[in-house]
Parts: C-alpha cells; structure tokens; sequence
C-alpha cells in the first residue's frame, strides 16, 4: 500500500512545473469548499444548508479570492518536498484572507451565515491546505532518504538543512541523524532527522554502522574545523564536507558538492584577511610580468593578480602546455568578473637573457614576479647543472633584463630551503637570493625584495595528493622519515602574501612568511588515512586497513625546514610577514664567483660545481655525495675505460 502511494507521489513529482500548480490550486480549491461545507455542518447540523443558494453564491466568490491569496504570497512557488517557513506562512496568512472575505462578502451579500462558522472554517481550511501538505512531505521523507547509505551530518543550521534536502534526491547517502554543538537544538527534529549531540556519535555511528559523517558548517574557522576534525580522527570513519560559503553563495558550488576534508583545515590556521592597499599596490592600472606562470605558485599568484585589474599581465612560461591552460584560465575568468584585461602569453626560458628583456621593454612591464624554478629536492639533485642553470642564472638573467628594461619592482618568489642548505635546490635558491640582494645595493631604478616561505598544500611534489593516491589505492603510504616536519600553507595565501610583502619592499628585503607551527609528516599520513575512513595498520594494529612505509630520506632531503638563517628577525606592518637581516656580498665579489659558476657549468664539471657551492656563503652542508646522474653515469664509464686499460697493459 505504501508502495503504491510512493509510486504516485513519485509520478506527481515528475509533471511540469505548471501542470503541478494546476494541481494544487485545484486541490486547494476543492479543500476549501469541503473546509466551508464542513464548517456549516458542524454549527448548524442540518444538511438542507447543502442546497442554500445563497452559500453557494458565497462560496463561488470566496475561493477564487483565496486562491489569488495563496498566489500573491508565494505558496504555489514553494516545492512541496522543500516546504519549510516561506510555505506555511503563506498557508496561514492565505487563511486569513480567505476568512474575512468570507466574512465580508456574507456581510455584503446579507448571507444568514453563523458567527461562528468562519472560525471553524479557518480551523478546518488549515488542516487540508497545510495538514496534508505536511503529510505528504513526510511521506516522500520517509519513502525516500533512507535509501543509500546511512551517514551522519555535523552541524544542524542552515547549510546542514540545504544539505539534507539535497541528499534527499539521492540514492547515494541517507542521513539517518545531526550532530551539533548547540545545546538549544540538540534532542529535536530538523526535516525529519533527530539531532544529536556530538558525544555520542561514536554510539551513532556503530547504530548504523555509518562509515561517513558530512562536515555542514561552511562558515566555521579553520581551528574549530580542526576540533571537530580531531573528534573524530580517532574513529576512522570517513570525513567529507561541504563547499566553502563563498562558493555556495557565489552559486559556483552546491550543497550537494561534498568533497573529501581539506588538508588545511587539519592545520587549524585562520588565514588573515588581506589587505587591500598592498594587494593593488604593484598590480592595479599596471602591466604585470609572472616568470614560470604555468606552475603551481605561478599559476595562483595569475590568479591573484588578475582579480586586482591590472593593465596588462603577461604570462612567461617554458611549458607549452601550461602556459595554455593558465591563459585559457585566466581569460574565461576576466570576461566572468567583466574586467578589461590583456593577458598576454609569452614562451620563453628565463635563462635567455635577450629573449625576457625584450618581452618587458615591448610590454612595458612595470612589476615582475619571478616564480620560475625548479623546486623538486631529488630532481635538481639529479640533474645539478640544470637546476643551477635554471635557479642561479635564470635568476640573475631576469633581474639584469629587468634593470634594463626599467622595471619599478622586482619580487623573487623563494623558499625555507634556502636556509642553511643540505641540498643543491636550496642552495640555488640561496644563490638567486644573493643575486637580489647584490642587484640591490647598485645603482638602478629597480628595487628588489623577496619572500621566503615554506611547502604549499597541493603544489607540484606535495605530499598531500601523493598520499591521497596511496590511500585510494589500499596502500601503504610512504613518509622518508618518522621525525620529519615540514612547514605548510595554501597556495592562494602564499600568493596573497607574496604580493602584499612586495609592496613593502625597500630594496634587498629578504621577507619571512609565518608559516605556523610544523607539521611532522607521519602525523599528517595518519590523520588522512583515519578521516578517509581507515585505520592504520601497523604492529599494534595488525588487521588495519592502510600501512605507512618509512622509506628513507632522500638525496639532500632535511628533516627539518628553517625560515631564518639567524635570530635577526623583526616584524612588519601586516602580521603574518617578518623581515630577515642577512648577510650578503656585493656584485663585484659575487660576479665572480658566478662567473667560475657559469663556467663550471659550461664544462659540466660536476666537481668543480660542487666546490663552488661550497665556498659560497650560503651555508651548504650536503648529506650525501654527488647524486646527478650525467655525473654518475660518466664516472661510471669513465672507470670501466680505467679497468679496461689497466687489464690490457
């Protein structure tokens, strides 16, 4: 029988939109003349009133003005499964209007109608217009959410109501109860699920045996997401949550989006609002230049710079491939927002000296932020020339083309492995920071900064997608070491800090950003495993689901990241940035050290390199020998030649 009842609500629901309001008005019409009928009958309990002309004349003018009621205050706009507030409002003040037209027009018409009828009338017209509707809500609730597979859904306002009315139209979850930290809310019932409170959801989940609970609140902080996050970590049950508010306001999301639990919110940190004046200060009204534009740093700090509307933004990438995908991006999103701007996509190698002067002298580029590098430990490590190439020279070729191309600011996008060095990447890095730093004690009309701050969450050789992969996949995940830590932020907070500290720039600024507390990686691993909905097997846990791996550290790889090479730290005017004083050298001393550096390079000699890197002042302490595999390669042939001729002779 419910069966059958289901299955005809479900082919009312499927009919056009107009065709279910002629439905309901009709029935709406025809409850309001059984409400009257009923009305008389019960006051006066003679059934001779049925044949009263005069009631009927009353009637055919009532239900019409009341129809036009509902109408006017939106009760036909309002979809039945979704009734809430706006329904029954309408329902209730339609009523109202429906009873002093009765009243009215029984006046006017000096129809012999009882006191009393119109009350009860009112009493019997809200039962059938709003009683049912309530019903037959119920009925699809009942007939239709707990298909699927039973989850729990954290937080009972708003966003947790929009997200149960859009699961409620799928198959694929059914949301058999709330949890919420409001005391006022917790024991009663929102859209037919009871709201819980969030100390027995451990109860709740083995009740149902749930597997997934849905993060509902898009406005909380950072730090109390990772409270809830830390709750319920240990019950390796898998966390999802709903999109950012902006995007659910913006439209560009729904409540039906859930997506696995951001990485950031385990870190707890409240990004700080911007400030506008330093994000519009190098940018707005000017032609902006972005070196490596299609990569993951390059590609964010794009986007930031095109919402600041400068005059013209030229995007200089070696990579075909991202060089398209970001200037597609950015030209789809400048005619969404309505802005004017050229993007302009250049090719090109930041280590063609004539190639990156000639793009800003035709362009006329005012400000240049140099993201181009190549920032993978292991990779430089194996190819050395390349990565001293790309860091050193290519620093030093973009910042001498910008000083003869006139550029008003120069922002090097750097990083915390420039700090006492174990590896060759850092120590490039440390290198490029010089170049700036000498670059800014000479005479020129470019002033020079940069900013130094450590991994992004999602970047190119982030661990996060790396163990989100091993995680899918069953397993294990594979940390180099269990006391490394590493520093993590955003990418679009690393850009909107970069951009913000290059408008305080004076000139040889080495800019520190605040990265928070370091995060030890193995705890990261467990966490995403426990929030995915597994638990971690290891000896204590033999019958878990996901291994962790240590697999050693890699080529030049430190266990921890410093920002600072020494304590002389101090701060600025915006929070979350600090201003390091370091030592550096002046051009004279430092051209020739490139120079020999340059030539080293030339002649591959990996030896000579290497030496180079270490008288330098930069604080390279290498672990591990030479790891690049040209230089291993021609050893190795090399002492096969050696063995080849010691057995001849």
């Amino acid at each position: 029988m419910i069966g059958l009842k289901m299955d005809f609500l479900q082919s009312m629901f499927s009919l056009k939109r107009a065709h279910k309001r002629a439905v309901s008005v009709t029935i709406d019409s025809l409850f309001l003349c059984v409400a009257f009928w009923a009305a008389l009958l019960v006051r006066v309990d003679d059934v001779n009133v049925l044949v009263n002309s005069q009631y009927w004349l009353l009637l055919i003018l009532v239900v019409p003005l009341s129809i036009i009621g509902f109408i006017k205050f939106g009760l036909y706009r309002a979809v039945l499964r979704y009734m809430g507030l706006q329904a029954l409002t309408a329902i209730l003040l339609g009523v109202i209007i429906s009873t002093i037209a009765l009243v009215l027009i029984a006046y006017y018409t000096d129809a012999q109608l009882p006191r009393t009828v119109p009350i009860i009338y009112a009493a019997f017209a809200l039962v059938f217009v709003g009683g049912t509707r309530a019903m037959v809500r119920s009925l699809v609730g009942s007939g239709m959410k707990r298909n699927g597979e039973p989850v729990i859904i954290y937080g009972a306002g708003v966003s947790g109501r929009q997200l149960v009315m859009a699961l409620v139209q799928s198959h694929e979850y059914y949301p058999f109860a709330f949890v919420d930290d409001d005391e006022a809310v917790q024991g009663s019932v929102i859209q037919g699920v009871h709201v819980h409170s969030p100390s027995i959801i451990k109860k709740l989940i083995k009740q149902k045996a749930a597997t997934k609970v849905l993060l509902a609140i898009p406005s909380a902080s950072r730090s109390r997401r990772q409270e809830i996050l830390l709750q319920l970590e240990p019950l390796s049950v898998q966390v999802l949550t709903l999109p950012a508010m902006a995007d659910l306001v913006s439209g560009n999301k729904l409540y039906s989006d859930i997506k696995e639990v951001e990485i950031d919110d385990l870190l707890g940190r409240d990004s700080v609002t911007p400030r506008q004046d330093l994000l519009t200060a190098n940018i707005k009204d000017k032609v902006v230049m972005v070196t490596g534009a299609g990569g993951s740093i390059g590609s964010e700090l794009c986007r930031q710079i095109l919402k600041q509307a400068p005059k013209k933004l030229v995007l200089f990438e070696l990579s075909e491939f991202a060089l398209y995908a970001i200037e597609s991006e950015l030209t789809a999103t400048a005619i969404e927002l309505g802005l004017t701007v050229r993007i302009l996509p250049m090719m090109g190698s930041v280590q063609k000296e004539n190639r990156v002067q000639a793009v800003m002298e035709a362009f006329g580029v005012q400000t240049v932020y140099h993201a181009a590098a190549y920032k993978h430990v292991p990779l430089v490590e194996h190819n050395v020339v390349e990565g001293v190439r790309n860091n050193v020279f290519g620093t030093l070729y973009t910042a001498r083309a910008a000083i003869k191309a006139k550029v008003e600011t120069f922002v090097l996008v750097s990083t915390d492995k420039a700090v006492r060095p174990t590896n060759v990447m850092g120590t490039t890095k440390r290198m490029a920071e010089l170049v700036l730093q000498a670059f800014a004690k000479e005479k020129h009309s470019t002033r020079f900064c940069m900013v130094r701050f450590g991994n992004v969450l999602g970047s190119s050789g982030s661990v996060v997608p790396l163990f989100r992969k091993q995680i899918a996949n069953g397993g294990p995940v594979t940390v180099t070491h269990p006391e490394i830590t590493r520093f993590f932020m955003t990418i679009p907070e690393a850009s909107q800090l970069v951009i913000q500290a290059g408008a305080m720039g004076k000139g040889g600024d080495v800019f520190v950003l605040d990265m928070g507390k370091s995060v030890k990686i193995v705890d990261l691993a467990t966490k995403m495993i426990r929030l995915s909905g597994f638990e971690v097997k290891n000896e204590l846990n033999p019958d878990g689901d996901v291994a962790i791996e240590f697999t050693g550290l890699r080529p030049g790889e430190k266990l921890y990241e410093e920002l600072l090479i020494g304590d002389d730290v101090t701060g600025t005017e915006h929070e979350r940035i600090m201003t390091a004083n370091e030592l550096y050298l002046s051009w004279a001393n430092y051209s020739a050290i490139l120079d020999k550096l340059d030539l080293a390079c030339h002649e591959f000699d990996h030896e000579r390199i290497r030496a180079i890197l270490l008288s330098t002042p930069t604080g390279f302490a290498p672990t591990d020998g030479i790891c690049d595999l040209l230089f291993q390669q021609r050893e190795k042939i090399s002492g096969t030649k050696k063995n080849v001729v010691n057995f001849v002779l």
